[in-house]
């Protein structure tokens, strides 16, 4: 069959304001980066106190920062986003660190800052690290430009930067000694709570519950439950079959939730709280769509590589933006223009209407941030001590508070990148508030205006063309399957074909799904395009004899090729 036509693309629709700063629950980890990034930053800060060399704790934040990253994967996963993030991190630093020895000119300066911002962006969001993205690494690497420097003094600040970056890798794998599935329990427990909710209501409202609307958070959740297990690293324990085995549980549920107990899919929940062992379903009679996901994730081997293609709007936003956020606050005279830039960077969502309600959402956090500095600024200017100790405090209060809204974590950030201005030496209050509330302004502005430039109406064909593809490759295998003996030869270009053709759906659906100008888009296709794709792919891989029986317990299979 031939696919479905999507619509063309429509008239932009109206910005949202209703619900932008509405407060949402907080994260169920909340905790745990709020507490990583206080240990993490602590010994470095209040060892340069005790060495009368604060001046120098820009540099060690770089490294202690990296702790906010990863802590929804599973630890093999973390512990390799760890490095990269360090290494990112690091990069960053020393690009900038050294564009500030070459040159004192702001403009070259700022023009770094916005190609390291849109760098930074684009790889970020196609390793799909996760928060607090490229927002940290930004920040860092803009306030860096405009500190002076030395040739001969980058090696030592870029060590400093590396050993606190390596005390936050410890910091974000510590975790890990007491409960090494943890962050894997935790995301299936998400996924199976979020159906449930769903299954509920649908007993009540039958009707209701079919709309996409109500399905997007169980399904998500359901998603963020795979990309945790199926993240790089061993699969073959018993506990990730198990915990596989629920995910699948989930997806049953989603496809019919008339036949689900919502009860026992919130106890199997409950159960995967602590160490105990992991719930087994009774009631699926084989792993198809686990072998189907697994047989095409062993065949990327580096899937952010494709997603990179679909990013250049983004990028090219992200530079725009910065740039011109940095060249207007020079015109204005602010003293530090890359409090623009980084305001700008820190806009660029996934589509228009997410990017507008984070513009406002940084405006109104930033300027009930300011008032917070004002209030703060006696307390942190009685000691050096007490300087260090509101950043920490600010640390904890901000990742405890962002996942509520990014507004709401704002108040705590503002106040304290100004007072960490202050580490080096005292500065007038006054004038850091007004330039920090310029800077806000212009770069949220000049920031939206280059997003509203720059767009990606190539989002829909792209999407349209892999659909189509992935069908038609299902279709080619299915015909295939169907033969008694089908060429080996032909069956493994097949299966190559639909492995490539769904990943490169799943790339194209994620791009796609943020261009507010488009009408709606046809995600439950894509659902269906895509399990009916991971059975057909399972059911080739095992006529190839690629992978042996399962084990009745749902214990660890054999690969072999």
């Amino acid at each position: 069959m031939s696919p479905r036509r999507l619509p063309p693309p429509g008239t932009p629709g109206r910005l949202p304001l209703a619900g932008v700063l509405r407060l949402g629950r907080p994260s169920p980890i909340w905790f745990k980066p709020a507490l990583s990034v206080v240990v993490a930053v602590a010994p470095p800060n209040l060892t340069l106190l005790a060495l009368g060399r604060l001046d120098l704790a820009m540099y060690t934040m770089a490294g202690s920062l990296c702790a906010l990253y990863a802590h929804n994967r599973p630890y093999a996963a973390r512990a390799r986003a760890l490095v990269w993030v360090v290494l990112g991190m690091v990069a960053g630093l020393a690009v900038s660190l050294v564009a500030a020895s070459l040159t004192a000119n702001a403009v070259v300066l700022v023009t770094v800052g916005a190609l390291l911002a849109a760098a930074q962006k684009t790889l970020c969001d196609a390793t799909r690290v996760g928060p607090p993205g490229n927002v940290v690494l930004t920040f860092i690497s803009s306030a860096a430009l405009f500190v002076p420097q030395t040739l001969g003094q980058v090696p030592g600040h870029l060590g400093l930067a590396l050993a606190a970056g390596a005390w936050a890798w410890l910091v974000g794998m510590a975790p890990g000694l007491l409960r090494p599935h943890g962050p894997e329990r935790r995301a299936v427990a998400q996924a199976l709570n979020a159906t449930a909710t769903y299954v509920q209501r649908y007993r009540e409202a039958p009707g209701a519950a079919d709309d996409p609307g109500l399905r997007a958070a169980p399904a998500g959740a359901v998603q963020a439950a795979w990309q945790t297990l199926l993240a790089p690293g061993a699969r073959t324990d018993a506990t990730r079959r198990a915990l596989e085995r629920l995910v699948v549980r989930a997806e049953v549920a989603l496809a019919a939730p008339a036949d689900t107990d919502p009860e026992r899919l919130r106890a199997w929940s409950r159960d995967l709280r602590g160490t105990a062992a992991v719930p087994h379903p009774d009631d699926l009679a084989d792993d198809d769509e686990i072998l189907g996901v697994e047989a095409e994730l062993a065949a990327e081997r580096h899937p952010w590589v494709g997603r990179l293609r679909h990013l250049a709007p983004l990028a090219a936003r992200t530079a725009l933006g910065c740039a011109l956020a940095g060249y207007v606050s020079l015109a204005l005279g602010v003293g530090r223009p890359y409090w623009a830039l980084v305001t700008a960077a820190s806009l660029y969502q996934a589509n228009l209407a997410l990017t507008w309600s984070r513009a406002v959402q940084r405006v109104v956090g930033n300027l009930v941030g300011v008032l917070a500095f004002a209030a703060l600024v006696p307390l942190a200017h009685l000691h050096q001590a007490a300087l260090v100790l509101c950043c920490l405090a600010l640390n904890f209060g901000a990742e405890a508070l962002i996942s509520r809204n990014y507004w709401l974590g704002s108040v705590c950030v503002t106040p304290m990148a100004l007072l960490i201005t202050e580490f080096a030496h005292r500065q007038d209050s006054g004038e850091l508030i007004t330039e920090r509330v310029v800077d806000t302004v212009v770069g949220a502005l000049v920031g939206f205006v280059a997003a509203l430039v720059v767009t990606n109406r190539s989002a829909g064909d792209h999407l349209a063309q892999a659909l189509g593809t992935a069908e038609r490759a299902r279709e080619r295998t299915a015909r295939l399957l169907a033969e008694p003996a089908p060429a080996p030869a032909a069956l493994e270009a097949a299966r190559r074909s639909l492995t490539a053709a769904l990943a490169d759906l799943r790339t194209t659906a994620d791009a796609a799904s943020g261009e507010w100008w488009q009408r709606a888009l046809p995600q439950e296709r894509v659902v269906a395009a895509e399990r009916s794709g991971h059975r057909t792919l399972a059911a080739t891989v095992r006529r190839q004899g690629l992978l042996l029986a399962r084990d009745t317990d749902g214990g660890a299979e054999d690969v072999r090729r």
